[in-house]
């Protein structure tokens, strides 16, 4: 079959590799449909996530159809119409049990790796390094899905890919950054990112009744997708974010933040940027931690932090005098992608939300390497790139 494949930094291939088979009773093979490039995935093109294998499948937005299942998986049957989520869960551990299913205690089978490096693992999860498991991704004509029994969501015929694939990260990721706000109907959230994830967290917080939505970007096609929707956008390479922040709020900033961005946060020209692209050239500091400054100066004391965005490894100067003195409270973490489908898919049912309007361009699976560098260097107005076989 054909699959994209990390082969080091920049160098993404579609390769011509084995089929996957069932190796355990729970599984099931899924024929891939649609799959989409996330911009968690330039932290693997970009070098950044560590546990990386020359050959490694990339891909964990993707769904299909069920062409295999193994013995024990009584949920599945041939020809089930699935969007799988990124996060691999078992269903039975105290952590699945609590609904918190990032962070499953049994499916990553590098659990010591991941011990050692966090300090208890988390779960694990598809085509993101062998520090979460190893699994192959989903960008490729076929995915072997362990513990499929449990976290596949099925799917009606009527609805689209287009308007389902979303469902397996980046539209709960955005609904899980708004819900953990605890949105009031008298609030102003700032959310910084205007990438898919960020668009998702706008509308959400606007379905959670948000009083006022502001966004922080520079990307033209970006703003452009966050004033239709109805939210302020801040372009932050032509204005001061914390001045309008404090402008738009009558000087009491921003009642909750969501940092849509994660680690490669690009700012405009400051002392605290340079700092952190000298330190991480020098090995210094794995991650640049701009926004999370940025919000923890401007957030309304008593706010909430919310942080959707991917963090790696080691971040420097960060003001935590500031946030333990306003009385911030910071909520972070992975995707407890099955925890909001039921509800996701009822509203995309509704109509509430269509989220197909990221999508910009399309693409083949051949042209996967390609669309990386596209996406990436944000060329032609890429938003988002979804790819079928």
């Amino acid at each position: 079959m054909k699959a994209l494949c990390w082969h080091g930094k920049k160098d993404i291939r579609c390769d011509t590799i084995p089929d996957p088979a069932i190796e355990q009773p729970r599984d099931a093979i899924v024929k891939m449909t649609s799959c989409a490039i996330c911009g968690s995935d330039l932290h693997l093109y970009d070098g950044f996530i560590p546990g990386m294998l020359h050959g490694d499948v990339l891909g964990h937005e993707f769904m299909g159809e069920v062409v295999e299942v193994g013995a024990e998986n009584k949920k599945l049957k041939i020809g089930d119409r699935v969007v799988v989520p990124f996060t691999i869960c078992c269903g039975e551990c105290d952590q699945c049990r609590r609904a918190n299913y990032s962070v499953c205690e049994r499916t990553n089978r590098n659990k010591a790796i991941a011990d050692k490096a966090f300090g208890h693992t988390t779960a694990g999860l598809f085509g993101y390094s062998h520090l979460t498991g190893g699994y192959a991704g989903g960008q490729a004509e076929y995915v072997r899905v362990p513990y499929a029994d449990v976290a596949p969501v099925k799917v009606p015929d009527g609805l689209s890919d287009d308007k389902l694939l979303f469902l397996g990260d980046i539209l709960p990721t955005g609904w899980q950054a708004a819900a953990q706000c605890d949105i009031e109907p008298t609030d102003t959230v700032a959310i910084w990112g205007c990438g898919p994830v960020g668009q998702f967290a706008i509308r959400s917080a606007l379905l959670l009744g948000a009083e006022q939505i502001v966004a922080i970007d520079n990307v033209p096609e970006r703003l452009q997708m966050t004033e239709a929707a109805g939210a302020i956008a801040i372009t932050f390479d032509e204005e001061s974010v914390v001045e309008r922040l404090n402008d738009l709020t009558h000087g009491k900033g921003p009642d909750k933040c969501i940092d849509a961005v994660g680690f490669e946060a690009h700012a405009a020209a400051s002392i605290d940027s340079a700092y952190d692209r000298v330190k991480q050239a020098m090995m210094l500091e794995t991650d640049r931690p701009h926004v999370l400054r940025e919000m923890i100066y401007v957030c309304r004391p008593a706010g909430i932090l919310s942080i959707p965005g991917v963090y790696g490894g080691l971040v420097d100067k960060i003001p935590f005098g500031a946030l333990m003195n306003k009385g911030l409270t910071v909520r972070t973490g992975q995707t407890h992608v099955n925890r909001w489908t039921d509800d996701l898919l009822r509203r995309i049912e509704e109509g509430q939300i269509d989220p197909s309007f990221v999508i910009t361009h399309r693409a083949g699976l051949e042209d996967g390497p390609a669309m990386y560098r596209q996406f990436r260097d944000k060329q032609d107005g890429c938003v988002k790139v979804v790819m079928t076989p």
